[in-house]
């Protein structure tokens, strides 16, 4: 594991239809993050958060996509200059539109070794586009656009994008993707581990064949985890809540084995919204959760 961090907070809610998420890099912050990833040994250096636009252009199927737009960018450039530096960019989010920058910075960076996989814990795909969504809500789209099959616009900045193999991407818990949605995950190809294929499996299973599938011939993996994964009993303070998720269990065997692998080049902690939150609880979590995933161990 890489021993220095560069922590990158984005206070974004544009991509989502509830406001609130912005302030998810704080919380997690006042969990104690930092400090306990200082004392795990890290060289933590805090970059601060990336603000979006208080203002810009939208449209009923990519809503407020000139801020998404422009955050994505600044995130692209901070996770690429981290990593230009040899650090581990570590992003705190804000709603998961962000992570169409950040999976796009490190999947540059390692075009020419590889390219990366990625592991997508998440209730929801992610894979609409504007032709498919629903609300129009740009939280809905990144792992679609990092794929290559849109929208184009949250990735390509005029680097040209270097997507990710389909081959080498996993979604991980998802109990709510529509429709049209899983149409284009299953003619692209993404293999997907359901909440009920974990129930069948178990966590243990679906998570070493994960790795399996986002390693495959590449430099390593990216992590992106959305904290409306684990069951509202768990994780109240979130803005797109679905019953029956993950128990905590499951989500830090997920990234406890992930750890153990030695694999992670970067990772995604999203979707933390304190307003919906009880006494910062998911905060807590989501902290506890990034320094399992960056090798913390009970014993």
């Amino acid at each position: 594991m890489n021993k220095s961090i560069d922590v990158i907070g984005v206070q974004m809610d544009f991509g989502a239809s509830k406001r609130g998420v912005a302030m998810g890099p704080a919380a997690i912050r006042y969990a104690g993050l930092l400090d306990d990833l200082k004392t795990m040994g890290f060289d933590v250096h805090d970059k601060g958060d990336i603000l979006p636009l208080l203002r810009g252009k939208t449209s009923e199927t990519l809503r407020n996509y000139e801020q998404v737009i422009d955050v994505n960018r600044k995130l692209y450039d901070k996770v690429t200059t981290s990593l230009s530096r040899g650090r581990f960019p570590l992003v705190l989010g804000g709603d998961h539109s962000i992570a169409a920058g950040s999976i796009s910075a490190v999947s540059k960076a390692y075009q020419d070794k590889g390219g990366i996989g990625v592991i997508w814990i998440d209730a929801h795909g992610d894979w609409n586009n504007e032709e498919t969504t629903n609300t129009g809500n740009m939280h809905g789209m990144p792992f679609s656009a990092v794929c290559g099959y849109g929208p184009d616009c949250m990735v390509n900045y005029g680097q040209d994008p270097a997507y990710i193999k389909v081959k080498n991407c996993v979604q991980i818990a998802g109990r709510d993707i529509d429709p049209k949605e899983a149409e284009r995950m299953k003619k692209a190809g993404i293999t997907v581990f359901p909440i009920n294929m974990i129930d069948e499996l178990g966590m243990p299973t679906v998570i070493r064949k994960a790795i399996d599938i986002a390693s495959d011939e590449t430099a390593g993996i990216h992590l992106s985890f959305d904290i409306d994964a684990v069951t509202p009993e768990v994780a109240p303070g979130t803005g797109t809540m679905v019953h029956s998720g993950l128990t905590a269990r499951e989500s830090f065997i997920a990234v406890e084995l992930l750890a153990q692998s030695h694999k992670l080049l970067s990772m995604d902690m999203v979707e933390v919204n304190p307003i919906l939150d009880e006494r910062n609880k998911t905060g807590i979590l989501a902290s506890k959760l990034i320094q399992s995933a960056l090798g913390d161990i009970v014993y």
